[in-house]
């Protein structure tokens, strides 16, 4: 009798390679999942990026026109940015000249508050100069006489 030989094909059986798609599924859903998760923390990254640039560059338009005065207004972000809308409110802060101001920034479509930025804006009252020159006038007048 001859002694058996192993003659035998060493393969991957079936279950082996049911195992193994398995645990690839199972990552390339848990790859695909991370990958839309990092897209969408992108996109509202980006999202709070312009609405604060659009609130500082309303509060800068504010204070370069000067003349500011209490109240509230509110509008659309223009053609450019058509998914924004912006409310603003100016309010006395206590002090003569100081104002509070709050500008938000929210979603058109579902009206969600974005981003609002809040600062102090300080601009002299018109009757202050008038009395800064009249104190001058006064301190001149005694230095002639």
């Amino acid at each position: 009798m001859k002694p058996e030989s192993d003659n035998r094909v060493r393969a991957f059986s079936l279950i082996e390679i049911i195992v193994a798609v398995a645990i690839l599924s199972i990552a390339l859903v848990g790859l695909a999942h991370g990958i839309s998760i990092a897209l969408a923390s992108s996109k509202e990254a980006e999202l709070q990026t312009t609405a604060s640039m659009y609130a500082a560059g309303l509060i800068e338009e504010l204070r370069a026109q000067g003349g500011i005065t209490d109240g509230q207004s509110q509008g659309d972000c223009g053609e450019e940015l058509p998914m924004y809308r912006w409310t603003a409110s100016v309010s006395a802060a206590g002090i003569d000249g100081l104002h509070e101001v709050d500008v938000s920034i929210q979603s058109a479509h579902t009206g969600r508050d974005i981003y609002t930025l809040r600062t102090l804006l300080f601009e002299p009252p018109p009757d202050s100069d008038s009395k800064k020159d009249d104190a001058k006038n006064k301190k001149r007048s005694r230095g002639t006489s």
